[in-house]
C-alpha cells in the first residue's frame, strides 16, 4: 500500500495519522515549523518540514502517495497560493496517488436557511470560501491533467476536545437574538476524522461530499448549549442590528450566512455511522 501524507497534521491531521498508524500503514506528517515536528515526533508521527508558502518539497516526496490535504489557504486574498504551489511542486516530487481535501461549506455561500446537498451550486461570498473553492479548483484542474484521484470534503465547524468557544463565553460576548440568528452546522473531531479515512479508503474519484452531524441549529443556540453543558454563563443576546457593532469581524462573516447541510451521502456511500449525530451527544465526549 502507498504511503499515507497528512499535510497540515494539526487538530484534525494528527488523529488521521494516529489512525493510519494503527492500521500499520507507514505515514509522514508534514507541518510548517520545527515545533510542530517536536509536537509529531513526541506522538511517535514520523515527520517532514514544509513551509508552502516560501519552500519546495524535496524531490520524490509526494510520488504515488495517498495525500490528505488538510492544509490552511493563505489568510487573505481570494486564491489559495498554497495549493497553487503544492500542485506546480508535483513536477519535482511526484505526483501523489490519490489526495483528499478538506474544503468547506462555505463555498456555498448564503442559502437563506435552506436544506444542501452537495449538489448545491458555489458561490462563495467570503474571502476565505472563496480561497477554499480557489484550492478546489486547481486540485480539480490537476486531477483532469494528471489522472490523479480527487475526494473533496466539504467541512462544517469542527468542535471537540479543546475545540470548544469557552473562551469567548468566559468574556461574556454577545450573540444574535436566537429569532434572528442563522442557521449553522457542525461536526465532530472524531466523527470528521472517520470520515477522512472512509473516503480516502474507498469514495469514488472526482466525489465530493458535505460533512456534518446532520442536526443543525442557529449559531446562537450551539452557544446556548456550551455553556450550559459547562456551566457558564449563557450569552448576552442583542438584535442583528447591533451586532455589526458588538461581534468581531470574523464572526459577523458567519452571522451573514444560514444554510442546514443535508449529509446523507456520506452515510449511503462510505457506510460511515455518526458516533455523535447531535451535540448533545457531542459535547458529553468533548469536556
Amino acid at each position: 500500500m502507498s504511503e499515507v501524507i497528512v499535510l497540515g497534521c494539526g487538530y484534525v491531521g494528527t488523529q488521521v495519522a494516529r489512525q493510519c498508524l494503527e492500521r500499520s500503514e507507514a505515514v509522514t506528517g508534514v507541518v510548517r515549523s520545527a515545533a510542530g515536528c517536536a509536537r509529531l515526533e513526541a506522538a511517535g508521527i514520523p515527520c517532514m518540514r514544509l513551509d508552502l508558502a516560501t519552500e519546495e518539497a524535496p524531490s520524490g516526496a509526494f510520488e504515488g502517495a495517498r495525500l490528505f490535504h488538510l492544509a490552511p489557504p493563505v489568510d487573505h486574498g481570494v486564491e489559495d497560493s498554497h495549493t497553487r504551489r503544492l500542485v506546480a511542486s508535483f513536477e519535482r516530487a511526484g505526483s501523489p496517488r490519490r489526495i483528499l481535501y478538506i474544503s468547506t461549506t462555505g463555498v456555498y455561500g448564503d442559502c437563506g436557511g435552506a436544506w444542501v446537498d452537495e449538489t448545491w451550486p458555489t458561490q462563495p461570498t467570503a474571502e476565505r470560501s472563496r480561497r477554499r473553492l480557489d484550492a478546489e479548483e486547481t486540485l480539480r484542474r490537476w486531477s483532469r491533467e494528471s489522472g490523479g484521484e480527487l475526494v473533496i470534503l466539504r467541512v462544517s465547524g469542527i468542535y471537540g476536545p479543546g475545540r470548544l468557544p469557552l473562551a469567548r463565553l468566559k468574556q461574556g460576548a454577545p450573540m444574535v437574538l436566537a429569532e434572528e440568528a442563522p442557521y449553522s452546522n457542525r461536526i465532530h473531531v472524531d466523527d470528521l476524522v472517520a470520515i477522512c479515512i472512509a473516503a480516502m479508503d474507498r469514495a469514488a474519484d472526482g466525489a465530493v461530499f458535505n460533512v456534518s452531524d446532520g442536526s443543525p441549529s442557529t449559531m446562537t443556540h450551539y452557544f446556548m448549549q456550551i455553556a450550559d453543558a459547562t456551566g457558564l454563563p449563557r450569552p448576552p443576546l442583542i438584535p442583528m442590528s447591533e451586532a455589526g457593532e458588538q461581534l468581531s469581524v470574523g464572526m459577523m462573516s458567519y452571522m451573514r450566512e444560514s444554510r442546514r447541510l443535508a449529509s446523507r451521502k456520506v452515510r449511503d456511500e462510505l457506510g460511515v455511522e455518526l458516533k455523535y449525530p447531535s451535540l448533545a451527544e457531542g459535547l458529553k465526549a468533548s469536556l
